[in-house]
């Protein structure tokens, strides 16, 4: 009986792919940064992403000198960069001063998805 039961054990223990949301590796600006005026965002995740099902959106949350009761929405375009793992948000010209959210929500290849944002301030 030990002997019928052990290639089940063996292969119970082979070691299975992970599956785990996409995370952030790293992005441009930096979360909490303070940038000189920019028309690009980029943010590199751990997970090769799915074009058709990843996406940005970029709103001005304060302005200096200025009261702000709702949100103001950028217009953005969204890519993924050649190396697929790297979401790309542009603006036709230059961000004015103020603080920024940029929202986004990716698929990676193996169906994990995950949500999430990241503020950065233009001066």
């Amino acid at each position: 009986m030990p002997r019928l039961i052990a290639p089940f054990i063996a292969a119970a223990l082979i070691a299975a792919p992970a599956f785990a949301n996409p995370r952030i590796v790293s992005s441009t600006p930096a979360p909490d940064a303070t940038v000189a005026p920019i028309s690009r965002v980029e943010v590199t995740f751990s997970d090769k992403l799915v074009t058709q099902s990843t996406g940005a959106s970029l709103e001005m949350i304060a302005m200096p000198g200025m009261k702000m009761n709702t949100p103001m929405k950028m217009k953005v375009a969204t890519s993924i960069a050649p190396d697929g793992v790297t979401l790309i948000t542009t603006t036709p010209k230059p961000l004015p001063k103020g603080t920024y959210k940029l929202s986004y929500h990716v698929v990676s290849v193996d169906t994990q998805r995950a949500d999430g944002d990241l503020s950065f301030k233009v001066q």
